[in-house]
């Protein structure tokens, strides 16, 4: 990872934060050349521009801080919020391509393959202990983002953090693109009709119901984020401490599988997150070489 900052007048950025600004630029031209298929474009546009601007300000803010721990906490609150938005932000965008769903295209694919559509084939084998276990492996997730980056941090510091955040950052943009080039509702969108069997469980579904139903939105499925990231802060727990890694095998392979047992996804959409991770990691070298190219200041 690249210690690397460019100066922006009052403002020093980062390589992720490079990388959440170009996005934040993409995504508003997009809203502009398509306004006419983007429903509240304007609001869009102006969200982005005011989003993006209180970034800019509070990260130069969080920069004067001394202290470890809250250097740590604003950086990672600021970052993890941004990509949230991002992933917000591109919902008003799936249509610009497409004007339909392609959901029948991922259906069919499985079925050709496999002879059954999985999400619906699982049914026969649910039951409340594993459809627990699949919403805690799916919900463990959002935690595990910033409690993954702090483990990260303090063990080995600034640059490696910034690795975590520029690899995951990459990866939950591949998914965004994804998500415009092909748009998929997702099964609870598109087929959920043919649910016959309800998934009940304890505390952990009703925190994965929550999630569905208050922070996810029609589209959002192909590569799956959850996956993709996933997939990263496994590959990112490797790299920096073993042990954690091991400790989240069962957690990150469950949570595959969650997103289709659960509905959340097609298990389409799950693989091709995992290939989007690996595509992501063997692109962040070459983001790194050119942002390199041009900056000069190092991190303090």
């Amino acid at each position: 990872m690249t210690d690397k900052k460019l100066k922006l007048g009052m403002f020093s950025l980062r390589a992720t934060d490079g990388l959440i600004l170009a996005t934040l630029i993409l995504f508003t031209l997009l809203a502009i050349i398509f306004n006419q298929r983007v429903e509240g474009w304007l609001w869009l546009v102006i969200s982005n521009i005011i989003i993006g601007f209180a970034y800019l300000i509070f990260n130069h803010s969080s920069d004067l801080i001394k202290v470890k721990f809250w250097k740590f906490f604003f950086r990672v609150t600021a970052v993890t919020l941004m990509y949230a938005y991002l992933f917000g932000a591109v919902a008003k965008l799936q249509m610009i391509i497409h004007s339909e769903w392609l959901d029948y295209y991922v259906i069919d694919f499985e079925q050709w393959l496999l002879g059954v559509q999985p999400t619906l084939w699982l049914e026969d084998y649910i039951s409340k202990p594993l459809t627990e276990w699949m919403m805690f492996a799916y919900v463990i997730y959002i935690p595990l983002y910033p409690v993954l980056c702090g483990i990260i941090y303090y063990l080995r510091g600034e640059l490696a953090m910034e690795d975590y955040f520029f690899t995951l950052g990459l990866t939950n943009i591949i998914c965004d693109i994804g998500f415009i080039l092909f748009p998929v509702a997702s099964p609870m969108y598109y087929i959920k009709h043919l649910y016959s069997v309800p998934l009940e469980g304890y505390f952990w579904t009703y925190l994965g119901e929550f999630v569905r139903n208050n922070l996810h939105y029609a589209g959002g499925s192909i590569p799956s984020p959850h996956a993709a990231a996933a997939t990263v802060m496994w590959i990112m727990a490797y790299k920096y401490h073993r042990p954690t890694f091991w400790i989240l095998a069962p957690i990150i392979l469950s949570l595959y599988i969650s997103t289709f047992y659960c509905r959340y996804h097609y298990m389409t959409d799950a693989v091709v997150g995992i290939l989007a991770a690996f595509v992501a990691l063997a692109f962040v070298p070459v983001f790194i070489k050119i942002w390199n190219k041009y900056t000069t200041n190092s991190l303090k």
